[in-house]
């Protein structure tokens, strides 16, 4: 799974597939799509006119809570196949656990007979607290390969990592630069960049992929996009990380988060 990839939230269609195909020929191989996101088309036009080898492109999709059950994850499968023009899936995630419907856990049982199928390479979750995975674990034995959950520094969701790195699971970073927030504009963040030669976006990507994160950061732009991916020729040193970690509001921060016990389309 590349380290870096492209998010597409809320990208329609049409510009669904001029940002991945512009994406692709920068260098990006990981691009993360949904089924809520609207844009599986449009994604799947990207790809194709972007001309890499398949074998060398990693695919993820979610699909949502009307699937919670085994047939309706390969169903679902199989639909955002189909939009895509994709025969398999590299990632398969539930979007969110929608603990009040009691039925994530089909959902996951759903996931593993897809996988053993082999048109799903791997397969995880988004959004899942500890104790959602916790019950995944324990009635199925099955632990997901990666977690996809709303993460920035100022929301560093330590307790989740923590269970993360325990289990073998990977952290996968959305919302990585805290989108709709002034994240970027931290002072801790602006000096640090200036002490680089960097962008501010690039020294957050970068304490992403230094705390062993994958990253998805979603842009339009041409050159923000060359940016951020720009950042595999550094790394933050002890004391940046520690500076940058800093900003973390701890346990009380989580209230910024949407809570995946309440929310989940």
């Amino acid at each position: 799974m590349p380290r870096l990839g492209l998010g597409t939230w809320p990208l329609d269609d049409h510009a669904a597939a001029d940002v991945v195909e512009r994406a692709v020929g920068l260098g990006y191989r990981l691009v993360d799509t949904a089924h809520n996101y609207g844009n599986e088309r449009g994604v799947g036009a990207g790809l194709r006119a972007a001309g890499v080898p398949r074998e060398e492109l990693f695919v993820t999709t979610k699909f949502n809570k009307r699937s919670h059950s085994v047939r309706g994850v390969r169903r679902a499968a199989v639909e955002s196949m189909r939009r895509m023009g994709l025969d398999y899936l590299d990632l398969l995630l539930v979007h969110w656990p929608n603990p009040w419907r009691d039925r994530y856990v089909d959902a996951w049982r759903g996931l593993v007979e897809l996988q053993r199928s082999g048109e799903v390479r791997a397969i995880g979750v988004s959004n899942f607290k500890p104790a959602h995975l916790d019950r995944l674990l324990a009635e199925t034995g099955a632990v997901p390969e990666v977690n996809q959950i709303q993460l920035d520094p100022r929301l560093g969701r330590a307790t989740a990592r923590a269970y993360h790195a325990r289990h073998g699971i990977v952290t996968e970073s959305w919302s990585p630069l805290g989108a709709g927030s002034d994240l970027l504009d931290e002072p801790v963040i602006a000096r640090i960049a200036a002490e680089r030669g960097r962008t501010p976006a690039q020294i957050v990507l970068r304490w992403h992929l230094d705390l062993g994160c994958v990253v998805v950061p979603k842009s339009a732009s041409s050159r923000r996009l060359a940016e951020n991916i720009a950042v595999f020729d550094f790394a933050l040193d002890a004391g940046e990380l520690a500076a940058i970690g800093g900003l973390d509001r701890g346990p009380g921060g989580e209230a910024a988060a949407l809570d995946s016990d309440t929310f989940g389309h």
